[in-house]
């Protein structure tokens, strides 16, 4: 396989030590096979109402997005996958020499509808809401994940 690209694209970066440490460790893993590239959005500030906040945080997505980018937003009423049909649909989507994937992951407050509007696809890490930094977490395992079943490297166990 052929070293492909994918973006990330987060609101605030990790703040504390076990979830900086948690999306490194995925991360180091992810690029032996990928190159991925990060962009953090600040977090609007906390003196905002929640939905001045989500909307602030939504435009400045909106703006770091490119023409080249397939748009993934993370959204509890979105799809969820087992991980080996994650992996299918992510092999497929990487394939595309056109686009390049770019998971967006909201703020504490999610993304708004300006944002879901652009997305190719809403992705479900399950029906629960999560911590923004924990799903960053869990999306990057689930990549990682998908590259080893993909690659037939021993990690899934299903």
């Amino acid at each position: 396989m052929t070293r492909r690209t994918i973006r990330l694209l987060s609101v605030g970066r990790p703040r504390l030590p076990h979830w900086q440490a948690a999306s490194a460790h995925y991360l180091d893993r992810l690029r032996h096979w990928l190159d991925v590239r990060e962009v953090f959005i600040a977090d609007a500030k906390a003196a905002r109402s929640p939905a001045a906040r989500c909307a602030n945080e939504s435009a400045r997505l909106l703006a770091a997005l490119t023409p080249a980018d397939a748009v993934i937003c993370l959204d509890e009423r979105g799809t969820s996958y087992t991980s080996p049909r994650f992996a299918a649909w992510l092999a497929r989507l990487v394939e595309d020499g056109n686009r390049i994937p770019c998971f967006v992951v909201g703020g504490a407050y999610g993304l708004n509808d300006a944002v879901r509007e652009k997305a190719m696809h809403l992705l479900a890490l399950g029906p629960m809401t999560l911590p923004h930094e924990l799903a960053r977490v869990v999306l990057l395992e689930q990549i990682y994940r998908a590259e080893t079943i993909a690659r037939n490297v021993p990690y899934h166990h299903a």
